[in-house]
């Protein structure tokens, strides 16, 4: 809504659950504010390196008008929301992160030299208006000041303007509906730059120490009829007190449940004796999140089958990371973790071939039934990050320094699964480290966090004793 330009405010329409306002508020509202001096910000540490992308987009997309919507908010249920989460390309070329104004606007105006541009937003409104006491979705009143136009301006590094001058053109070229802009803006991200890679660093530590709290709230876990919750909380309080919230849903997934990949309805016990596999991960206010999981014995020590199985997902995870380095194929990684996982369950004789005759691209993948999902993805602005990337730039990429991704082999044997003894059935184990590669070759920027058997009991004692 634009500044009103009547010294007295019209009153706003009344609905079924609201009282109409009196002649008197309306009429004194307006007055009897403190002035409001804005001092301009200097500009914020991602301001440069979104600038540096936004070039990036301009030469590739030469002559063209580019239009990048943030988004809308969501609806929950009747008048409630989501909470407000920019589309994660607006967010990487404007380095708006959770102060993004819902449906802002960034546009590429083409120039005879490149691009002019601009960040279109719902300014704030002043007091002489009745949005700023009226409109429960934008109102002062309601959810606290907006930003102004100067202010992000010098923010962000920005041209700025108010939404209301934005004007659509049948020729732009909009992120979302065009695929080769999709693309591109996704495959931008593959490798990140300085910033990216310290806030990634910054969600990792944040992430670790909710995993301390996970440790130490186990007992409690233990004794609540939906322990998974319980698990998911404490998560979730280290999320919110450190960052923003959590990067996903997080997965607390204890005893069979740790089988069912996605499980998030975490309404389950978490018994002694069983192991509970957890996915999370912190995201930063800067939007960027770590992605990490963790399996961990309920009452602090492993069986030994579950330490059989534990250790052969180590040892995937360890092969792996041994063979990742600049100039490899992606796909390499994933395929040095399912050489140990089909070697190992051939062995214990869960396969009706061998491992190699599993290992076949074409006629094999009978060691998939235990793991069915792939060792790694690409991790940043989103959990699943670069997603519309070409496979020959991610499942067939080449891997380059400044990549960040996961590597995150498991096995999983649900409870009615007969072709497995039935000492295994109902163990589900996932261990899920984020890793930067560098010049020198990979860096597990999640190490800090237990990995063996021997220091995950180890880590669990000493959580828990105090």
């Amino acid at each position: 809504m634009s500044t009103g330009e009547s010294d007295t405010i019209a009153e706003a329409p009344v609905t079924n659950r609201k009282q109409p306002f009196p002649r008197g508020f309306l009429d004194t509202i307006s007055t009897g504010w403190a002035e409001r001096p804005e001092s301009l910000p200097a500009a914020r540490a991602q301001a440069a390196f979104a600038a540096a992308r936004r070039a990036k987009v301009s030469a590739a997309f030469a002559g063209t008008r580019l239009v990048f919507e943030a988004g809308s908010l969501k609806q929950r249920s009747n008048d409630t929301d989501y909470p407000f989460r920019a589309h994660s390309a607006f967010a990487h070329l404007t380095g708006w992160a959770t102060d993004t104004e819902p449906d802002s606007v960034l546009v590429f105006e083409p120039t005879d030299t490149g691009h002019d541009v601009t960040l279109y937003f719902r300014e704030r409104a002043d007091r002489t208006t009745t949005e700023f006491f009226a409109d429960a979705t934008v109102g002062e009143f309601w959810i606290g000041p907006r930003p102004s136009l100067a202010g992000v301006a010098a923010d962000l590094g920005l041209a700025t303007n108010h939404l209301s001058a934005f004007v659509a053109s049948e020729k732009d070229v909009t992120l979302g509906t065009d695929a080769a802009l999709d693309t591109f803006v996704s495959e931008l991200r593959l490798v990140k730059d300085e910033y990216e890679i310290g806030e990634m660093r910054l969600a990792v530590d944040i992430t670790a120490r909710g995993f301390d709290d996970i440790v130490h709230a186990l007992p409690d876990a233990a004794k609540h009829a939906r322990g998974e919750r319980v698990v998911e909380g404490v998560f979730h309080r280290r999320a919110r007190e450190d960052g923003n919230g959590e990067g996903y849903d997080t997965i607390s997934a204890s005893g069979p449940h740790a089988c069912y990949l996605h499980w998030t309805r975490n309404d389950g016990a978490v018994v002694p004796g069983d192991l509970i596999l957890v996915d999370a991960g912190v995201e930063a206010d800067s939007l960027y999140t770590a992605d990490i999981t963790r399996t961990l014995p309920v009452n602090g020590k492993f069986t030994d089958v579950q330490r059989r199985v534990y250790d052969t997902v180590l040892e995937a995870s360890d092969a792996a990371f041994a063979v990742a380095r600049p100039g490899i194929k992606f796909r390499e990684v994933h395929e040095a973790a399912m050489a140990v996982i089909a070697k190992r369950v051939a062995e214990w004789g869960l396969l009706p071939v061998t491992a190699e005759e599993a290992l076949n691209a074409e006629a094999g993948g009978h060691h998939r039934r235990y793991m069915v999902h792939g060792t790694s993805h690409h991790l940043g602005i989103d959990v699943h990050d670069c997603a519309q990337a070409r496979r020959e730039m991610y499942y067939d990429g080449i891997l380059e320094a400044g990549m960040v991704f996961t590597i995150e082999p498991g096995l999983y044997f649900q409870i009615d699964d007969l072709t497995v003894p039935e000492e295994l059935r109902g163990i589900g184990v996932r261990i899920e480290d984020d890793i930067l590669l560098t010049d020198d070759g990979p860096v597990n920027l999640s190490a800090d966090i237990p990995r063996t058997a021997d220091d995950v009991e180890a880590w669990i004692e000493q959580v828990q004793r105090g």
